[in-house]
């Protein structure tokens, strides 16, 4: 990277479930085009073109341009040191690294993939540590490309540094055509799922901190048939909310839960001590909701207890909430007004 050049910020989303696990594994991103051949010998954007014309032969030309586009930005735009962003769909939480290696198409778990090397720095950031604009430009409906609006890669470097992002600065300088046509290019089909998701998720999180938010998590349990107690505030000896079956909730299964309203991913002891909680009352089922996710250690030791305990996430909360909305009380209605609306799928998405 020149020496005059300031780091850029890029997106460069990896396809959901098993792209995203061999990503931060192997300190990779991985984009799914595994049906264009090698990039590597392209020097320039009408290389890649060419590769793509043949690749593609029946493409539209706004199509192919697209896919050429994303392509020659992951391959030959993208320097050693800029930042790299992934939105983690399996888990509702962003990575972000830094590349530190050319564009390779290489083996990945025994098939050829288009690859750049990066040195994973943080890959659980709950999506609540970025503003708005920012988690708008992570949603872009597109594979790789580059976020520069609102001094996003310092605001991002920020955050990877432990400070809160410092949201977007006022403009004090006219933009250049180029600039201009890079954010429209990253903002211009934007996720409007993710968008709808981050939005209820800020409002969740104005009006439901602290204690409410358990009182949010016994509401859904209740529209959902459990008979629920829940602890007050303050210390709660390990358990926020006890949960039945039946008429008075003494038939089984019985349910341990514990509520975390902190933004930050919960670590291996909050898991361990529900499990304790759950023997101590003798519940065949726990469940541990925390508003900043969980790290990685959490979501691996989870898996040896997939039978006894489920983990809540922002993401599994508002789910439930869309699940049971009808059910819920007035009260939480008026909290959080919602609204369901169909939408046609747009044929670009993840082009």
């Amino acid at each position: 990277m020149g020496m005059n050049r300031e780091p850029k910020l890029y997106l460069a989303r990896a396809r959901a479930g098993e792209d995203e696990e061999l990503s931060l594994e192997n300190n990779l991103a991985i984009i799914d085009r595994r049906d264009i051949p090698s990039l590597e010998g392209a020097a320039n954007f009408e290389a890649v073109a060419e590769r793509v014309s043949d690749a593609l032969p029946g493409a539209n030309p706004r199509r192919r341009g697209n896919v050429t586009a994303q392509l020659w930005t992951f391959a030959g735009v993208m320097q050693k040191g800029d930042l790299v962003v992934l939105p983690r769909r399996l888990t509702s939480q962003i990575a972000i690294g830094r590349v530190n290696g050319p564009y390779e198409f290489k083996e990945v778990n025994s098939e050829l993939r288009h690859t750049r090397s990066v040195e994973w720095q943080q890959t659980d950031i709950p999506r609540t540590r970025f503003e708005q604009d920012l988690l708008y430009s992570f949603g872009a409906f597109m594979t790789v490309c580059n976020i520069s609006r609102n001094d996003a890669a310092k605001r991002v470097a920020a955050v990877l540094e432990g400070q809160s992002d410092p949201g977007p600065a006022m403009p004090t300088r006219m933009k250049t055509r180029e600039s201009l046509a890079t954010e429209e290019q990253a903002e211009a089909v934007p996720d409007l799922v993710q968008m709808a998701h981050d939005q209820i998720v800020a409002r969740i999180q104005s009006r439901f901190s602290g204690h409410a938010l358990t009182g949010l998590v016994e509401a859904l349990l209740e529209a959902e048939g459990w008979v629920t107690e829940s602890s007050p505030p303050g210390p709660d000896g390990g358990v926020d909310i006890l949960a039945g079956r039946g008429s008075l909730g003494l038939d089984g299964p019985r349910l341990c839960v514990q509520v975390k309203s902190q933004q930050t991913p919960a670590d291996v002891t909050v898991y361990r001590a529900l499990k304790g909680t759950m023997q101590n009352f003798s519940a065949e089922q726990g469940l541990l909701v925390c508003w900043g996710g969980f790290n990685r250690v959490v979501l691996q030791e989870s898996k040896q207890g997939h039978f006894t305990v489920r983990l809540w996430d922002d993401r599994h909360l508002v789910d439930a909430i869309y699940r049971n909305y009808a059910r819920l009380p007035a009260k939480i209605k008026t909290e959080l007004p919602l609204k369901q609306v169909w939408m046609l799928v747009s044929e670009d998405e993840e082009e």
